[in-house]
């Protein structure tokens, strides 16, 4: 087999074999096939695509490259929730400790921030002495045990895909669809789950800003699924304001322990609710009127707020936090933005708005950068409310006060006020299920 003939057949738009595409993946990892044949296949399925049943072999052989994650010794029915990223996208820890408190299993795990988008992992470091790192027996007996652990993604998990993202992020192939769903499928493949649910974001804040580039994405995504046994439900949900008030690690975990304490903001409480019925529906829990009741019941009677208490401690982390979340620590300096004109809040830029909490200090600027833990953004006004000349649109924090004025000038820019009210939809844009 060469990789030439496989390059001349896909930018020919012909079907390569399982042994063709496993040949790609294998030969790239083990260094037989050169960056500039890689490149050009890249190039190629950049131009031509990919059929469901290629991508799923391929995506499998990518998952395959690595560790894969058994998570057979864990009793019922295991699942997993994943994120394409998002600002003030706190619902990890929120959908995680429902799952739990409704009897259902999630073996999760996340990573890092990424661009202008928070990452669990970083968020959950902000927690006084939690762990984000435990062996394999651990991982299991701890979900078995409590219904759920959170940590972070192994190193050896689709060592492929980090290899073949690196290039695709110098040869201009980063924005291909198929090759951004298999990116993210490989490592939720290799991760164990038996159902995976897929939090589609759409908007400003999101890197699909189009409905139709994200459901595009999550059909894809759903069919590699599918192609290797998985249970796969896809939502698209709206990302053209950032979710929930909060923006910034301990900032959002504060916002993450109010809802599952049943006064979180209105747009999270909502999405988590529907993602976790849908959950439970894949765990066979019940049909899903039946599961969403079982997810009210256990956020209200503060079942879900003892869940996350239970996953904090069993990792290491300060449980009284949970009571307490002065325990997380705050800011040195704040400063208020406020508005210079009076009407209505008609659009909000999401990704500016988590850029300029990158600027104050809340996420990377550059790889495995440090991050301030407790600077961020607190929203007092979203999109579609009323504010006049002299309102408080949101309170920045950092531990640094040179860095506001560059982060409000961010913030200014990423808010539209005029006169119309515009008119707010659902959040939940579309179920892929």
């Amino acid at each position: 087999m060469r990789m030439y003939d496989v390059i001349l057949k896909k930018r020919h738009n012909e079907v390569l074999l399982p042994e063709e595409l496993q040949y790609i993946v294998t030969g790239y990892v083990e260094g037989i096939i050169p960056d500039y044949q890689m490149s050009a296949f890249l190039m190629a399925v950049m131009f031509t695509g990919m059929i469901k049943e290629e991508l799923g072999v391929f995506t499998m052989a990518m998952a395959q490259s690595g560790a894969m994650v058994n998570l057979s010794n864990i009793k019922g029915v295991k699942v997993d929730k994943h994120s394409t990223g998002g600002v003030g996208d706190k619902t990890t820890l929120i959908i995680a400790a429902l799952v739990a408190a409704c009897g259902g299993k999630m073996a999760k795990m996340s990573g890092r921030g990424l661009g202008h988008t928070g990452g669990t992992i970083d968020k959950m470091e902000s927690i006084p002495g939690l762990m984000i790192t435990m062996s394999d027996e651990q991982f299991i007996n701890q979900v078995n045990d409590i219904g759920v652990a959170v940590i972070g993604q192994s190193d050896n998990i689709a060592p492929a895909d980090k290899k073949i993202y690196a290039l695709r992020d110098v040869t201009a192939t980063v924005d291909s669809i198929p090759l951004i769903a298999s990116s993210i499928m490989s490592k939720k493949l290799a991760s164990g789950a038996d159902a995976i649910l897929l939090d589609v974001k759409m908007g400003s804040g999101a890197f699909m800003k189009t409905i139709e580039e994200a459901r595009i994405l999550a059909q894809t995504m759903v069919d590699i699924g599918r192609e290797n046994g998985r249970i796969m439900c896809a939502i698209i949900t709206d990302m053209d304001v950032p979710l929930g008030y909060s923006i910034g690690n301990a900032m959002e975990i504060r916002e993450v322990i109010d809802t599952l304490h049943n006064h979180g903001p209105r747009d999270l409480t909502h999405e988590c609710l529907v993602m976790v019925a849908y959950l439970l529906v894949m765990s066979n829990k019940g049909d899903y009127h039946q599961c969403y009741g079982l997810v009210q019941d256990a956020l209200e009677s503060g079942c879900a707020c003892e869940s996350l208490r239970a996953l904090i401690m069993a990792q290491g982390g300060n449980g009284d936090v949970v009571d307490d979340t002065s325990l997380l620590g705050t800011a040195k300096y704040s400063y208020d933005v406020m508005a210079t004109t009076s009407g209505y809040i008609q659009h909000m830029n999401a990704e500016q708005c988590g850029i300029a909490s990158v600027m104050l200090g809340a996420g990377r600027t550059v790889k495995d950068g440090p991050i301030d833990m407790t600077a961020g953004i607190m929203m007092h006004k979203k999109t579609g409310d009323a504010v006049v000349v002299g309102d408080v649109l949101a309170t920045l924090f950092a531990n640094d006060e040179s860095l506001f004025e560059g982060a409000a000038s961010i913030y200014r820019k990423a808010i539209r006020i005029g006169e119309e009210k515009p008119v707010l939809g659902d959040t939940i844009l579309e179920v892929i299920n």
